[in-house]
């Protein structure tokens, strides 16, 4: 208990996390929150949903999860993202304020009940306005690390959407984002030099997502796993499928995951007469994800650019499918150059010119799993969750000493 009480407080305030143990929402937010509970007593804010506890704990993770409208019509974030549920219902729309002012009511609540160290934001909107907002109500001298993910800038055009953020950049004591793309997009809205730290989200290559010796890999199985939205690009790897069966006639294609462009792909295979060999696999948890990137021949993220700006921000997947040793393609987008590096024109295609897609998936079937041995071992130090977690915990802990110097 009394490790416990020394432990510095860190706050994290998400709209993303895991529901359950073995949710299939993105779970980053969680991973990363877990790890700091080495050096923090972590409590992570974030919204309700129907089935979740209101308040548990999760692999040592204080959970606390706040309603923001009947539970029922709690789906805002969940199931695909705030921006790209409101595309797909404008509705919903009009939860955005209750999101914003129960997370801002329970975020000041807990700013006034508990000791607080310091605030880690998850994305710069809303989360990071809403941590400034309640820091100023409370007169709170936590310190503000907000981490931006990609959709809170890429999504997010517009000037009313820059003014926002130029309001968090001034306010917070420290950003980190993902990758040089986010950076570069960022940085013409930044006050000073200096605030920004580039500090991707990381992969469990150590004990998760490894290569085993004993799943014997099918070298005719295309695997794509990720959400079913627009900028993801699945669309154009089903378009590409007739011209790779063309030079390569056993090839089929697993599609892991859900998301509102389901119904549009689904008719796609069938406008296509692709029902035999596109097969879309539903969610899955966490854990069967090592086991799918076994046994694929390769893993194709044809990542690109939606039609509302919304880009891939990192583009964990690949590293994880490195990790279990099988071979990648990706859509050529800034972020994911950035993961890759120097290889990334190795493996980066324009996913939009299908027959180049197609080319460059059958190149890589043919190639093998060996053939990319060099671009794995390059992400490994990069990625791996145990080197991202010290980064972030040295950062927050200065944080936390520089707010206690200010205090004296």
């Amino acid at each position: 208990m009394a490790d416990a009480e020394a432990k510095p407080v860190l706050l994290v305030l998400a709209s993303t996390y895991p529901r359950w143990r073995g949710d299939h929402e993105p779970g980053f937010v969680h991973e990363l929150s877990r790890r700091l509970g080495e050096g923090f007593n972590v409590i992570v804010l974030c919204p309700h949903a129907a089935g979740a506890a209101r308040r548990e704990w999760l692999d040592g993770v204080e959970v606390v999860r706040f309603p923001y409208a009947p539970a029922r019509l709690q789906t805002l974030v969940n199931d695909g993202g705030i921006a790209t549920n409101i595309r797909r219902a404008k509705w919903k729309m009009l939860l955005v304020p209750l999101f914003v002012m129960a997370q801002l009511v329970a975020l000041v609540t807990m700013l006034v009940s508990r000791r607080v160290d310091a605030i880690h934001a998850h994305w710069l909107v809303p989360q990071g306005l809403i941590a400034c907002v309640a820091r100023s109500l409370t007169r709170s001298h936590a310190p503000i690390l907000v981490t931006s993910h990609g959709a809170d800038v890429f999504a997010l055009r517009g000037k009313t959407f820059d003014v926002v953020r130029r309001h968090v950049l001034r306010r917070v004591q420290a950003l980190t984002v993902v990758s040089r793309a986010l950076l570069d997009r960022l940085s013409p809205q930044m006050p000073a030099e200096g605030l920004a730290e580039i500090i991707p989200m990381g992969v469990d290559l150590e004990e998760t997502f490894t290569v085993s010796p004993t799943v014997e890999r099918d070298p005719c199985l295309i695997l794509f796993v990720g959400r079913l939205v627009e900028k993801k690009g699945v669309i154009h790897l089903i378009r590409a499928m007739p011209a790779i069966r063309r030079r390569h006639p056993d090839a089929r294609l697993e599609i892991v995951g859900f998301g509102p462009e389901e119904p549009s792909l689904r008719a796609a295979v069938q406008r296509f007469g692709l029902e035999a060999i596109v097969c879309f696999m539903g969610p899955a948890s966490p854990d069967s994800l090592p086991a799918a990137y076994r046994r694929a021949g390769v893993f194709v993220a044809p990542f690109v650019e939606a039609g509302s700006g919304d880009q891939e921000g990192l583009g964990l997947v690949v590293v994880e499918a490195l990790g279990c040793g099988c071979p990648v393609v990706v859509g050529n987008v800034g972020a994911v150059a950035d993961t890759l590096g120097l290889h990334f024109r190795d493996v980066a295609v324009n996913a939009t010119d299908e027959d180049a897609l197609a080319d460059r998936i059958v190149s890589v079937l043919s190639a093998g799993p060996a053939s990319q041995r060099a671009l794995a071992a390059s992400v490994r130090d990069r990625f791996d969750w145990r080197a991202i977690a010290g980064r972030y915990s040295e950062l927050l802990a200065r944080l936390i000493h520089d707010a206690s110097l200010a205090e004296r």
